[in-house]
Order: C-alpha cells, then structure tokens, then sequence
C-alpha cells in the first residue's frame, strides 16, 4: 500500500486502554476486550484501515500493535493462573494511554 506510515504512538510496555465505542458496522476490535486496559507487546507497523477496507474505501493506514491482557482483568470470573494472558491485535484508533501511565 502507498502513503507513509503514521508515528508509531505506542512502545512495548506502554500501557493503553481500549476505547469503550459500540459502533455500527464492520470493526476488528472485538466486543469483551472494549474499556480494558492491557499492555502492548510490539507494533506491526502500519496497515490500511481494516474498519473502511471492509466497505470499498481505500481508508488510511493505521498502526497495529500486538497488545496483551490478563484474563482475570478481562473475565472478573476467570479462575485460572494469576498470569494467564490473550495477546489481541489492535488498530491504533482503539488505544489511548492508560491513566496512570
């Protein structure tokens, strides 16, 4: 794909918070991980936009990072390891900065 690469905004280890947006139609961010924070574990780099590729429009290119959650903060249920995780690649337009950092 042509056009240049945003900055990249995020680095491993950052922490970031999912945006909590319902939508209507097509996005790649999936419904249980919406206002859980996570810690992001690397950047893919850029990538046309997912959300309008899937309409027909060329979109903009967006940064995807590979950004991991521990399952107890995911599912307040979980029982499992206090260090399971799931690893969730997500477009930059999903993340903002963690409060407190």
């Amino acid at each position: 794909m042509s056009g240049a690469s945003p900055t990249v905004r995020f680095r491993e280890g950052d922490r970031v918070l999912v945006r909590d947006d319902y939508p209507v139609g097509h996005f790649r961010t999936p419904v249980y991980i919406r206002g859980k924070t996570g810690v992001v574990t690397r950047c893919f780099g850029a990538f046309g936009n997912a959300e309008t590729l899937a309409f027909g429009f060329k979109g903009d290119r967006k940064n995807v990072y590979e950004v991991r959650f521990r399952q107890a903060d995911v599912w307040p249920d979980y029982r499992g390891a206090p260090d399971d995780a799931l690893e969730i690649d997500l477009q930059e337009n999903w993340l903002s900065p963690a409060p407190g950092g």
